[in-house]
């Protein structure tokens, strides 16, 4: 969400989507310490903010937890697709894959009652923190890719998953031969027994694990705490807004200080080119340890690619091109939304993108007990929302596991931006190095140009969601 812009209203938005947007902006300066005077003003201060940090939350998940509730129509006529899955609704196999699928998703949302966020009083991210969500969405989908077996799926997904599309409710018989079996009663599914039995324990503790890294603990690698206090070097802190491109510095900053992935990289393209030489480089970077004097690649690869989809409103020239792109295994995802309200794009089903929304506030999860309870980091509601409403700025990740599949991901990217060729692309690969170093990349803040009617123009960016320069 925006706070430059939470008083004002796109004049796109339609009355019945008042209930989808959060316009309360909890300012950082009003529970900065460093701006509150010693004493009992400076508590009673403090203690406003908490009170507003509390309504801002509550009033986050009155709002969110209604529309949540709302059921989302589906077509069964026309394909869902998914990050690289299609799903046809009318068969009942591909219903249950696609509802096993969408709630394996790692669903990150506001979060009341964490420890105090370094340099000031908040112990909440709601009103402010969406779009570090949705990057935290983005990252641990790269994670699933990068740690669990092709087409992993949540193991307790089914049990949680209830009828929540507009689409009559058939039961699997239990002999479907998938290996599941659903009974009535207490016991609620039972599962035969196989040598797969093992590995889904294991792939279940990862899942965990991964989990884990995401909370709201300042131990955490990607948890608010952390990237809250990687984006001071940009200029952030906490209660700011946080544009796509900023965050995916940060998620860059993020996996390059964990010490739990190794053998992971991020790159964030530069002015809307992934430079692949650079890309290689990441690959061919050894391991703490490894061995040396060879050029067999050790690291796997999330590239994030900041882009701006037009002026104030999406080019629909753009839609079937992002289209292409979720349908592509490679794709991780979108940290996008509509004006002042981050989503993350997922999929599509005809003209309607697929989200996760992480508007919804809920109370902080012990990670550090053991067994700590996961339901609350899974969404069992798809929601859809017309691309004519997607703001142009946004972030697409992809993930390579090797060089080999890098050069595949480049060919199946360029086969789908193929589509907005023919008047400009969304962006590009070039061979070569870029002219600065990776590390030292940080967001531009000049003016974006955009080119429309062969001309160039300046584009008013006050109601976007970023700041990032197009080409």
């Amino acid at each position: 969400m925006n706070p430059s812009s939470s008083s004002g209203r796109c004049d796109s938005q339609s009355p019945e989507d008042d209930h989808m947007d959060d316009w309360l902006y909890l300012s950082s300066d009003s529970v900065d310490p460093r701006g509150l005077e010693v004493g009992r003003d400076g508590r009673e201060s403090e203690d406003r903010g908490k009170l507003k940090s509390k309504l801002v939350s509550a009033w986050n998940s009155v709002k969110y937890g209604w529309s949540l509730k709302q059921k989302s129509h589906f077509n069964k006529s026309s394909p869902v697709t998914m990050l690289g899955h299609s799903y046809l609704l009318s068969l009942q196999l591909d219903r249950e894959h696609f509802r096993r699928s969408f709630t394996s998703l790692l669903w990150l949302t506001y979060r009341r009652g964490f420890t105090k966020l370094g340099g000031c009083s908040l112990t909440t991210d709601s009103g402010w923190g969406c779009v570090l969500r949705t990057g935290q969405m983005l990252l641990a989908q790269g994670l699933f890719l990068h740690l669990m077996p092709p087409d992993w799926t949540w193991s307790s997904s089914l049990p949680l998953v209830k009828d929540d599309m507009d689409l009559p409710e058939n039961r699997p018989p239990a002999d479907a031969g998938s290996g599941w079996s659903f009974v009535e009663g207490p016991k609620k599914r039972g599962r035969k027994l196989s040598l797969g039995s093992c590995l889904d324990r294991r792939m279940d503790f990862t899942h965990r694990r991964v989990v884990s890294w995401f909370g709201d603990h300042p131990s955490t690698p990607f948890g608010v705490h952390q990237l809250v206090e990687l984006g001071k070097s940009s200029g952030k802190k906490a209660g700011d807004w946080y544009g796509p491109s900023i965050v995916a510095h940060i998620l860059r900053k993020a996996v390059a200080a964990s010490v739990e992935l190794p053998n992971l990289a991020v790159y964030v393209a530069q002015d809307c080119t992934v430079y692949k030489e650079d890309v290689k480089r990441l690959f061919e970077r050894p391991l703490p340890g490894g061995p040396t004097g060879t050029s067999q690649p050790w690291k796997s690869v999330i590239i994030l690619v900041p882009v701006r989809l037009g002026g104030q409103d999406l080019n629909p020239t753009y839609i079937s091109c992002v289209k292409k792109l979720l349908a592509l295994k490679c794709c991780i995802g979108i940290i996008g939304g509509k004006p002042k309200h981050s989503l993350f794009f997922v999929g599509f089903q005809d003209d309607h993108l697929l989200y996760l929304d992480p508007h919804y506030c809920q109370p902080t999860v012990d990670i550090t007990r053991e067994n700590f309870p996961l339901e609350s980091f899974h969404c069992k509601y798809p929601r859809k929302m017309a691309f004519t409403r997607m703001d142009p700025s946004c972030t697409i990740g992809f993930y390579a596991k090797g060089e080999k599949d890098f050069e595949a991901l480049c060919s199946d990217v360029n086969a789908a931006l193929s589509t907005s060729a023919e008047k400009y692309p969304m962006f590009i690969f070039a061979e070569g190095h870029s002219q600065e170093e990776e590390g030292n990349c940080t967001p531009s803040n000049n003016i974006t140009r955009i080119l429309r009617n062969n001309t160039l123009k300046r584009s008013d960016t006050n109601n976007s969601m970023d700041e990032f320069v197009l080409l």
